[in-house]
């Protein structure tokens, strides 16, 4: 079960973000008399197995910046640990409706315009670069520290938004984004011991096997089909923010 989770979620992550609504759940269903941290921290070992392949792909593949994303990338890591140590203080059940109104938003916002991120907008200015630093690098990055579920597709949002890019260059790039991030996380949950690495290596190689499928499907099928894909997490995530907030 948490082999084809975890294959699944690499497929969602490469083409859109979001695995992490499927896998992390599958471990803390799977591994239900261990601490939720050892879930967290395998998690987070999995995906960045996953996320790192998908990355190279896309790298060798698609128009993508990689000194751009590499830089958003440190300063999300950087921004996720103040949001993670923050987390502790803050009441998860205020932010979630928040959080459930903006994806509701850009769900809207993305059936209402067809042509979003269906291709590239022009050139950007310094300005957006900033502003892209500030909301996904600062704002995004403390998000995934603070809650964490649809990073992913949040970076995907603001880069189409901010940077006028298309939604595969957009994924491409999220997945660089997100393996500096990974890569922090992981380096906390392996300090504290919390990472379960025999099975973490095998379900990573399920998970890197979905994230190279998703990514060559991405590649291949163009932005329409992440676009799609792209609602359906929305709403999975909206009902798992949902579901933790009124039924758990």
């Amino acid at each position: 079960m948490l082999c084809v989770a975890s294959a699944l979620a690499g497929w969602i992550d490469a083409v859109v973000g979001g695995g992490g609504l499927l896998q992390l759940p599958a471990l803390l269903i799977g591994l239900p008399h261990l601490p939720p941290a050892y879930a967290l921290g395998t998690n987070k070992a999995v995906s960045v197995v996953g996320t790192s392949a998908a990355a190279v792909t896309y790298v060798r593949k698609a128009p993508v910046d990689v000194r751009l994303a590499s830089r958003l990338g440190v300063v999300a890591a950087l921004s996720s640990v103040g949001g993670a140590f923050l987390a502790a203080g803050v009441n998860s059940a205020v932010l979630r409706p928040l959080i459930m109104v903006l994806l509701l938003g850009v769900a809207a916002f993305v059936v209402l315009r067809p042509q979003f991120g269906q291709t590239p907008g022009g050139a950007t200015t310094r300005a957006r670069v900033l502003a892209v630093f500030g909301v996904a690098g600062v704002g995004i990055g403390f998000y995934d520290g603070l809650l964490g579920p649809g990073t992913g597709t949040f970076l995907v949002i603001a880069l189409v938004a901010l940077l006028n890019m298309d939604m595969v260059t957009a994924s491409a790039t999220t997945k660089v984004v997100n393996v500096c991030t990974n890569i922090g996380a992981l380096a906390m949950f392996t300090w504290q011991g919390t990472v379960l690495w025999k099975l973490a290596a095998l379900m990573a190689l399920f998970n890197m096997t979905g994230g190279l499928v998703g990514a060559h499907m991405a590649l291949k099928r163009g932005s329409g089909f992440v676009r799609v894909v792209l609602l359906v997490t929305v709403v999975g995530l909206v009902g798992k923010l949902a579901y933790d907030q009124w039924w758990s």
